[in-house]
């Protein structure tokens, strides 16, 4: 908090000074922010990238976590995804927009894809690391008592390898978030990407960082929830 406080006072400072147009006072963005949050081309933009951020975590997150178990339990699975899978993290993804344009069209659809590429593959690593820390007497004694391979899988790989799972996701929303905001900028001028369009283009820095902010606080807080969950969880990794 201390170092909040700091930053927004040199912020302020720096605002005052007149040195650059592009950096406000803070206490001018925030009035502005309180000017626009609730005025509908806002809260439009709000729906169009909470849908479009929402569907891409989900698919992050549906894919994601059962590839990872599945590579983390086969090691043919692994030997065969495990080279993409650290190409596209390590892959500028931005540079694949193009192509889903192409592919898919400028609507929802290649939007809500570029979401999800920036955040599938480390929901897909730290779910397989999770996997392969497993203590292996744990799946031998369920398949000693007649555990089928989806029992083990629900009931076994998943929980046993949560807190990696969870590590794994909170990274993959944050990713996420800038996937939405790229695939608004680059494939169809909607959400928060069209008021970062129409303010910059006018100059409007105060707007612009005021959009900013609500951004940030968002992805801020969605990751605290995540890491709080982290917390609650850890005991698991004491379990095993």
């Amino acid at each position: 908090m201390s170092s909040l406080l700091i930053w927004a006072l040199l912020w302020e400072i720096v605002g005052r000074t007149g040195a650059t147009f592009f950096i406000p006072p803070l206490s001018e963005v925030f009035v502005t922010l309180f000017k626009i949050i609730g005025t509908p081309a806002f809260l439009a933009a709000l729906s169009e990238t909470a849908q479009a951020f929402l569907a891409g975590v989900f698919f992050s997150i549906a894919i994601g976590i059962p590839v990872g178990i599945l590579m983390g339990k086969s090691r043919l699975l692994d030997e065969l995804l495990l080279p993409w899978v650290n190409i596209f993290v390590s892959a500028p993804l931005t540079a694949l927009v193009p192509v889903l344009m192409v592919l898919f069209g400028f609507g929802m659809t290649s939007i809500v894809i570029t979401t999800t590429l920036f955040g599938i593959w480390i929901i897909i690593l730290n779910t397989r690391a999770g996997v392969r820390q497993i203590n292996r007497s744990l799946v031998e004694m369920a398949i000693s008592f007649g555990a089928t391979p989806m029992d083990a899988f629900v009931k076994i790989y998943f929980w046993a390898a949560l807190p990696e799972i969870l590590g794994g996701v909170r990274i993959g929303v944050i990713r996420a978030v800038k996937g939405v905001i790229i695939g608004q900028l680059l494939i169809s001028i909607v959400g928060f990407g069209a008021l970062f369009e129409l303010y910059a283009t006018n100059f409007l820095m105060s707007h612009f960082w005021a959009v900013l902010i609500v951004l940030f606080a968002l992805a801020f807080s969605i990751s605290e929830f995540l890491a709080f969950l982290e917390r609650k969880v850890a005991y698991y990794a004491a379990k095993r």
